[in-house]
């Protein structure tokens, strides 16, 4: 079996725009339950594994949002010995230290963090429509995260 390369470089036209690509993300992360009832991803596309580059999945554990990495492996793939371990983050844990992060980069004034808050899910939604607009990236490892802004992921 080959192994994947990832080039940093685009090589061929993207089939869809970024913008698309997380809208329709969006609609996928609200998608309804057996339950029947709805949840919502906040950070939805917006979460990417430091170790590998690839979007991290929403995903609800523990009735709780939370986003994971399998770096590419899927149950129908047998695991390999060297394979990374999968990442987890709870979105709970990046919504609340989010604005400390977003003051590290300078941007809490720009993003009119200081009136806004980020406690009720209203202002958490509207923080995540923001980074949307300001094209900042949450980057996850086992380390912990940091926001990047598309300059430096």
């Amino acid at each position: 079996m080959q192994d994947w390369v990832i080039s940093k470089q685009i090589v061929h036209p993207p089939l869809v725009t970024e913008q698309d690509f997380v809208a329709a993300q969006a609609i996928r992360a609200a998608r309804p339950t057996e339950d029947g009832a709805t949840r919502v991803y906040l950070l939805a596309g917006l979460v990417r594994c430091r170790p590998c580059g690839r979007r991290m999945d929403a995903h609800w554990v523990n009735n709780r949002a939370g986003y994971r990495c399998r770096h590419g492996h899927t149950s129908a793939q047998r695991a390999t010995s060297h394979r990374a371990k999968n990442l987890y983050v709870r979105e709970d844990h990046i919504l609340a230290n989010l604005p400390v992060q977003l003051a590290v980069l300078e941007l809490d004034d720009e993003l009119d963090l200081e009136e806004r808050g980020s406690g009720d899910s209203g202002q958490r939604r509207d923080l995540a429509e923001r980074m949307r607009k300001f094209d900042l990236t949450i980057v996850c490892d086992t380390a912990g995260w940091s926001v990047e802004t598309a300059a430096t992921a």
